[in-house]
Parts: structure tokens; sequence; C-alpha cells
């Protein structure tokens, strides 16, 4: 039993930000039905490397979630949403704002059947303000936020992240925090409620260090000027083979080991002074010592016991052989349908009495529709005839279904 058993979660969600918020949910138990279009495209079905049908990325964000394929377009077939949300808690959505009103299936419309229903909107922009409407991709929110301003080298654009920043913390983990907070306020109060999760804001609401100086003091943040965005030597050094390194002994027992490291305890009272025209020495020093070596001679000086905030720079295939996330247990293998398992990355929560559960990778669209229209009780005059009209899809099961019923 996970920590959230018993939780019901309806998942209209597709591509990234909520496909991860309810991953996680499921890894903590909740019962994640996800209700999708038979024929909507969906960019992380195809990204590579591809694992039977479906690409590594949709599998394992799409973890544990059972697959109902339905097109809310057809009157019949939202009639079955409206029989699902008797017995769900939560809907998770990211249409753009009013899409799941015309389709009938809105917060309001929703809350006339479940009025204990806790409705999440994930969208860019959120669901007021002018841009309320706009399409808008990770790299977007970033921009608009002021996050990518000043997250540059001076005089040169700012690098695309590797990871999805604004969609995953800005998004994902607001939505996961917000459904838990109004879970909790509906166990005191019996009261449901709407949640507006708006990517931009999330990003927005991450400036807290230097987005308050400039509220409070007007210190406008700048590309290359901050002691955390490489101003001063918190930064990345290259090796003698261009491998690189991160330093980030900011505070001053760090700063003694990491002069200790290179040898001179002289540079101790260099590398605390507030000077920039020292910081900048000091941070040249460090650039020119740490190319004086290869990246597997730094890691030999380092060792394991080194405790000043020196850590190399890896690859992904290096961080997933380091014994910090193997003793973290950060990588799983997960059940696939085929029978076969399927690595994927861990839930990050460790709990002392419920831990992570996993059941399946994600599946093909509309894998559990028969199964779960009968769990609703649906007739299966009503479910021939929504087949035949296509909106469930055309998996094998439902074929099969009718072959098995004209034969009796």
């Amino acid at each position: 039993m996970g920590i959230l058993s018993g939780l019901k979660i309806l998942d209209f969600t597709t591509l990234l930000p909520g496909p991860f918020a309810t991953m996680m949910l499921a890894d903590m138990g909740a019962d994640v039905l996800k209700v999708e279009a038979p024929n909507r495209e969906d960019l992380t079905k195809f990204l590579p490397p591809i694992d039977g049908e479906l690409s590594a990325a949709f599998g394992h964000i799409n973890r544990s979630k059972r697959s109902l394929a339905l097109d809310l377009k057809n009157d019949e077939a939202k009639q079955i949403i409206y029989q699902l949300v008797q017995k769900y808690d939560i809907v998770v959505e990211q249409f753009r704002p009013g899409v799941m009103e015309r389709l009938g299936i809105g917060y309001e419309q929703l809350k006339e059947i479940n009025p204990k229903i806790i409705y999440c909107s994930i969208t860019g922009y959120g669901q007021t303000g002018p841009l309320q409407q706009r399409a808008g991709h990770d790299i977007n929110y970033l921009s608009l936020a002021g996050a990518a301003g000043y997250s540059a080298r001076k005089n040169q654009p700012p690098v695309p992240a590797g990871i999805q920043v604004a969609d995953i913390a800005g998004g994902s983990f607001p939505a996961v925090i917000g459904i838990l907070a109004a879970v909790y306020h509906r166990e005191q109060s019996g009261e449901g409620q709407y949640i507006d999760i708006s990517i931009t804001d999330g990003v927005f609401a991450m400036n807290a260090m230097y987005g308050s100086g400039y509220l409070v003091g007007g210190i406008e943040p700048e590309a290359e000027s901050l002691l955390l965005n490489g101003g001063q030597f918190y930064d990345y050094y290259e090796t003698k083979d261009h491998r690189y390194f991160s330093v980030g002994s900011i505070e001053t027992p760090f700063q003694v080991r990491l002069c200790n490291l290179i040898g001179d305890q002289s540079l101790i009272q260099l590398s605390s002074s507030e000077n920039p025209e020292e910081q900048r020495k000091f941070k040249s020093i460090l650039t020119e010592t740490f190319k004086q070596k290869t990246f597997d001679e730094w890691l030999e000086i380092l060792g394991d016991g080194f405790d000043g905030c020196v850590e190399p720079v890896l690859n992904f295939s290096e961080s997933v052989q380091h014994s910090q996330f193997k003793a973290r247990e950060m990588v799983v293998e997960i059940p696939k349908q085929d029978g076969g398992m399927q690595k994927q990355i861990a839930f990050p929560i460790k709990f002392s009495n419920q831990p992570a559960k996993y059941q399946f990778t994600g599946v093909q669209t509309g894998t559990h529709t028969l199964a779960i229209l009968k769990e609703a009780g649906i007739d299966t005059g009503i479910i021939k005839r929504l087949a035949k009209q296509g909106a469930l899809g055309k998996l094998l099961n439902l074929e099969e279904m009718f072959e098995n019923e004209s034969t009796r």
C-alpha cells in the first residue's frame, strides 16, 4: 500500500508537466486513470529510443497509470466521464483555458456531480492575464519569468537547459503540492476546490535569491554578475582534457579547504574578498589551476573524502554508475506489458514506512479501456456503439470482445 493509496485521479494531461505530476502521485500509491483522446498526438510517445511501441520517456512518465481511450467530443462518451467522476477524488488537466468547459467537463460542471472534487489545471500562463491563451514551452516560460536573462555569460545568449526546469519545477511540483494541500483541506472541511497552476508563475517564484533584491533595492540581476551565476568563483572550471568541475565553496570553511586543495593557503584571504578585482584574480587562478590536470587526476586528488563543495560534471551515463545514486537506488526496473523490464529513474522521496510503488511502464492509449468501462458498469451495448463510432480507439481487446460475443 502506497502512502496515497485510496486517492483516485482522472488524468487528462499530455506531454511533460501534468504526466510528471501524476506519475509522482501514482508512485506514492494513488490510482491514476489516464484519459486519452484516441488519435491525439503526444510528442513524448515518439522520442527516441523506442522500446516496443512507445518511447522510453513515455513509458517512464506514465508508469503505473491505466489508460482509457475516449473521444471527449462524443456526447455519449462524455457521460462516461460524468459516471466516473462520482467515484474519483481528483481531476488533473492541461488544456488551454476554456477547453474543458467547452467539452462539458470543466470544474463547475463536474462540481455539480461531485461537490468534493479537487480539480487542478496546469497551463503555461494560468487561467487569467493577457497571455492565458498563448502557447508556450519550457524555454518560453524561463524567458518571460526573468530567469533566462541572468542565467548566461556576459555578452552571450542564455544556454538552453538540458532538463525541463520550468515544466517540472514550475509546473509539476507546484501541482503535486497544491493537490496534496487541497486533499488535506478536504479532510478537514469536506470541501473540494479548483487549483490554477501557471508554469510561468512557478518559475517567477523561483527568482527567490535575486528577484527579492530587485523588489527591495532595485538591484537588477544581470548575467555573470552575481555570487551564484558566475560573477564570482562559484562556477564551472575546465580541466586539461576539456572536462569540467563545479566549485561551490562559498562559505569560509569550504574556501579554506578549496585553497588547501589547490596547494596555496595564502589565497584564503583573496577567495573571501568582496573586492570585485580580487574576486576576478582568484577566479583566474582557479581557472589556470584546474587546467593543469586532467579530469581523472582531479578525481584522484579529491578522492572520496574531500568535503569542500567541489564535484565533477558527470555525463548522465556516469551519474547512473555513481556510487551515490546506486546507494540511493535511483534506478529501478519496472515491469513492461510484454513481460520484460525497463530501467527507469526512481521516485526521489524516501518514506520510511510506505516506499514508492511501481506497477508497470506507461502503456499504449486505451490499453485498459474495456476493463475500466466494465468496472464502471457501462452497458455492453453502449461500449459497442462507442467503439463502432471510433470513440474508444482501435485496440485489439475491444475487437476480440465483439468477436467473442458474436460466436455465443
